[in-house]
């Protein structure tokens, strides 16, 4: 578990992060998203103990991450994939960080395989990819089989095989019982992979709760209905309290009302349905909806758009 409290950073007159309190559990993947600006990368440097908080704590599995002796056993990290010796080859990379840490030197190339690099084992670090370097900070994170993992962008340069691979490793991860912290910018990527979300914007917590809750929790969620007879059914439904608007093609938009409960007066009354479909609002767009006034920077023109997607 991570456990931040009122979690505080300046830069000069800058205020990084502002009171920042969040927990993230064991057994589940957490989401940390927010505009560029909002603090992750620092927050994420203070766990880590690479930054002091001026005010507030900060503990993984109730200790901060200064006080333990061999830290890559207790957590794994990712934050900067091009952050490494590039004269070194990746197995002596990891060796060294292995014996730095008491883990044997075999660990190495056990960790190599696992993340597909293998083969590169013997190259130097100087001349990979990016994504090979990705996969070469992703072993580096496991090489201790710590019980805490955070990763930062860690999709950054993979291919398709690659992101599939990250996104099913994390959930084995978790699934583990491991606490896994992860921050992207890819939305789509992130509504696969993640159980949980802590949503900053300008320092400050604007969300911390499951995936599902924050979905379902959309502004813009709403079923759709289309029936031959929707004027007296858009009546029968407003009767009982939802909110009914018709759609340039016909169709019912309906708020205040489950689609079991649209069902059931449908057939109480006879009404027939030839369509009957929860829209519920993509992370991307629920994302949007909750940060447009926490971005720090946007282009000229852009504003959270109001497409839905179906679940």
């Amino acid at each position: 578990m991570i456990e931040a409290v009122t979690l505080t950073k300046h830069y000069g007159a800058v205020k990084a992060v502002d009171g920042l309190s969040f927990t993230v559990p064991s057994g589940t993947v957490t989401g940390f998203l927010g505009p560029n600006g909002a603090g992750k990368s620092t927050t994420m440097r203070m766990i880590l103990g690479l930054d002091t908080p001026d005010a507030g704590t900060v503990t993984v599995n109730g200790r901060r991450y200064a006080g333990y002796r061999r830290p890559l056993r207790e957590v794994g990290a990712l934050l900067d994939a091009k952050a490494v010796a590039g004269g070194r080859s990746a197995r002596n990379h990891l060796r060294w960080l292995a014996a730095s840490n008491g883990i044997p030197a075999a660990r190495a190339d056990e960790v190599l395989r696992q993340v597909g690099l293998g083969s590169a084992a013997g190259k130097l670090v100087g001349g990979f990819s990016l994504g090979m370097a990705q996969r070469l900070g992703i072993a580096a994170a496991l090489l201790g089989d710590p019980p805490v993992l955070m990763f930062d962008e860690p999709v950054n340069g993979l291919d398709p095989e690659g992101v599939a691979w990250i996104r099913t490793l994390l959930k084995a991860l978790a699934a583990e019982g491991r606490t896994v912290f992860l921050s992207s910018h890819l939305m789509s990527e992130m509504a696969l992979t993640a159980d949980r979300l802590v949503i900053i914007g300008r320092g400050r917590l604007i969300a911390q709760t499951s995936m599902a809750d924050l979905l379902a929790e959309g502004t813009g969620n709403h079923i759709r209905v289309r029936a031959a007879e929707a004027a007296e059914l858009a009546t029968a439904l407003t009767g009982r309290g939802a909110r009914v608007t018709t759609e340039p093609d016909g169709a019912l938009r309906v708020t205040g009302a489950t689609a079991d409960e649209i069902g059931e007066l449908a057939r109480v009354r006879g009404f027939g349905l030839a369509e009957l479909a929860e829209q519920q609002m993509s992370l991307e767009q629920r994302y949007m909806e909750l940060t447009h006034d926490a971005a720090e920077y946007t282009a000229a023109g852009t504003a959270p758009t109001a497409a839905l997607s179906t679940k």
